[in-house]
């Protein structure tokens, strides 16, 4: 590829690649930094897809991978795992309800779901934000979808709490 070409290929991209990785690892420094390896990998790869679909599920695959691996690793650095979180939702809430509600802004969703712990932000932004299932999470992951389908629920449950807390009210 040429400068140009890469140049293009670099906008084309970037902001999808950039807004999906940062969903995930919610820091603005590592979404750039896996954004640009997945491009980075993309155009110094000796064969690459030619087919547009092709193209776009590649960069996807390999960034929500990246990012994953990143978020692994920001965990064993960290040394602990939020037992607590999920000890506590471990139980469901029979009192929040099974559904977001259609009149909460996007971005109030957004910024709650920043505040989910690891795991379940993961799992809730890849269902919710991306659109994947729980077989493609599965494979992105390496995790069991029974244990995505509960972390996706737990999230969502939890998801829920947070925005009640915000409002101070029953959703």
């Amino acid at each position: 590829m040429t400068r140009k070409e890469i140049t293009a290929f670099y906008q084309a991209h970037s902001r999808r690649l950039f807004n999906m990785s940062r969903r995930i690892l919610l820091t603005t420094e590592d979404a750039e930094e896996v954004m640009q390896d997945t491009i980075l990998k993309f155009v110094t790869m000796p064969f690459r897809p030619m087919k547009p679909e092709q193209v776009s599920a590649w960069l996807a695959r390999t960034c929500i991978r990246a990012s994953v691996d990143r978020l692994r690793k920001r965990e064993r650095e960290a040394a602990f795992l939020e037992e607590y979180a999920l000890e506590a939702a471990a139980e469901p809430d029979p009192s929040v309800p099974a559904g977001i509600p259609a009149e909460i802004p996007a971005a109030r969703i957004l910024q709650a779901m920043e505040r989910l712990p690891d795991p379940y932000r993961l799992v809730v932004t890849l269902v919710l934000a991306e659109g994947l299932d729980y077989q493609e999470i599965a494979g992105y992951t390496g995790m069991k979808e029974a244990t995505l389908r509960s972390h996706f629920l737990r999230g969502k449950q939890k998801l829920l709490t947070l925005l009640k807390e915000e409002d101070g009210q029953s959703i």
